[in-house]
């Protein structure tokens, strides 16, 4: 196995861990609280972090494959997550906690799969002004990142 590949899965199944143990603490009017200056429901939020791991590691795979990432900006990602907090206003915590495992574990083992050479590939990425940057830095600033940013907002939000 990759140990590269491996540490970041690990780290990435940690985080998701962690913000489902926090999340499955959490009261149902908590769940159904809204974040200062964000304005999504906190249980809106874990899922998008769940939802969008998919997308993420997508990402990542069109670098390691040497390919660049067109047409993903800020805007886009507004307009998506403003588009999913619609859809899914009223989420369980249930069911989101069962698509942060099912995503976080496919999103692990698709990180596994990475060998160094793709970790180091590095395409022009929209999303930064089409810099170069590497496959594993869109793995650590996106998908492995991404439960433990909202993790911390979530906590500071409720004081927990």
């Amino acid at each position: 196995m990759n140990k590269r590949s491996n540490a970041l899965a690990e780290r990435l199944e940690q985080g998701a861990l962690a913000l489902a143990s926090f999340a499955n603490s959490l009261t149902e009017a908590e769940w159904q609280s809204r974040l200062p200056k964000d304005g999504r429901k906190v249980g809106v939020v874990v899922h998008h972090v769940a939802s969008v791991l998919p997308i993420e590691i997508q990402l990542a795979q069109t670098l390691a494959e040497g390919k660049p990432v067109n047409g993903v900006t800020w805007n886009v990602i507004h307009e998506m997550n403003a588009g999913h907090a619609k859809e899914n206003d009223g989420v369980t915590k249930e069911a989101t906690l069962e698509l942060l495992r099912q995503n976080s574990a496919a999103a692990a083992a698709a990180i596994r799969a990475l060998r160094d050479d793709q970790l180091d590939q590095a395409p022009t990425v929209s999303l930064y002004g089409d810099a170069p940057l590497t496959c594993q830095f869109m793995l650590e600033d996106h998908a492995v990142r991404h439960s433990y940013h909202h993790l911390a907002v979530i906590r500071g939000a409720l004081k927990k």
